[in-house]
């Protein structure tokens, strides 16, 4: 084996379009292009001391580390997708040469056809709606006690707290269940004004910097003329204490569907 590999970032058609000049990727290392059976990978060569499995292994434990080479990758794949249609490749897709590269491209070349038909001229757009949970419920208070059990309660606080307790996991029981309800109205009606839409799982708050709920994590895939449509669906379901949280647009990450074969990934990925 080699002391370095080609790393992976995204495969367009080849259109004859020349790769975004000075772009550097992981590592800072020059991005170029490998064109076959008609399609273009766009790479960087790194070395295997830092990118091999292993080594990659034991940096992927690094958080600071993982989010300087995402940020590097995300940056390559956004200069490509401005210019043409663009499958972006997993993040940490290592080959051993760029002669596996190639092979990729030959094996996979309709299921790479297939999807830059699917999101030729569309963006992916982001949307996460967040709900307070100490924010109180729509749903009716629950009803008094008459005053000999409240006379009880008061002679054992044990027992009202305990009613305290489960009226409070009551109120935020009814207070999720309102907002998911919410969440799937605005995804139905947000996806009406896509070609495709796509559930992801809700963030973790140390991922998404916010306390709240996360009770949508949603893509869409919109047709390039209908972006601006799209931002003006999504201002018309604000309100109701929901705060709807709107990123874009974006490279078609969430809608592509490709899954390469372990044998694929010689050196690494699929991380």
């Amino acid at each position: 084996m080699t002391d370095s590999g080609t790393y992976v970032y995204a495969v367009a058609r080849d259109a004859g379009h020349a790769r975004p000049a000075d772009l550097a990727g992981v590592a800072g290392a020059p991005v170029h292009a490998i064109t076959h059976v008609g399609l273009v990978a766009y790479v960087s060569t790194v070395s295997l001391e830092q990118f091999g499995e292993e080594p990659l292994r034991r940096s992927l434990e690094d958080l600071d580390w993982v989010g300087e080479m995402a940020r590097a990758h995300h940056r390559v794949v956004e200069a490509v997708a401005e210019r043409v249609p663009t499958a972006p490749v997993r993040l940490a897709t290592v080959y051993s040469s760029e002669e596996q590269v190639r092979d990729l491209l030959e094996r996979w070349h309709d299921d790479f056809t297939e999807v830059l038909s699917h999101v030729s001229g569309r963006r992916e757009w982001g949307v996460k709606a967040y709900v307070d949970p100490t924010a109180a419920s729509s749903a009716p208070a629950p009803a008094a006690n008459g005053g000999g059990e409240g006379a009880a309660e008061t002679a054992r606080p044990g027992t009202a707290y305990l009613k305290r307790r489960q009226a409070n996991l009551r109120n935020r029981e009814q207070r999720w269940r309102q907002a998911t309800a919410r969440a799937e109205r605005i995804h139905a009606d947000l996806s009406a004004v896509a070609v495709a839409s796509r559930l992801h799982r809700p963030q973790d708050p140390q991922l998404s910097g916010r306390d709240e709920w996360m009770v949508l994590n949603g893509a869409y895939l919109v047709d390039e003329g209908r972006g601006e449509e799209f931002a003006v669906a999504l201002d018309a379901l604000r309100g109701q204490d929901v705060d709807l949280e709107l990123t874009g647009p974006w490279a078609p990450y969430s809608f592509i569907a490709l899954e390469f074969d372990r044998a694929d990934l010689e050196v690494s990925g699929d991380v």
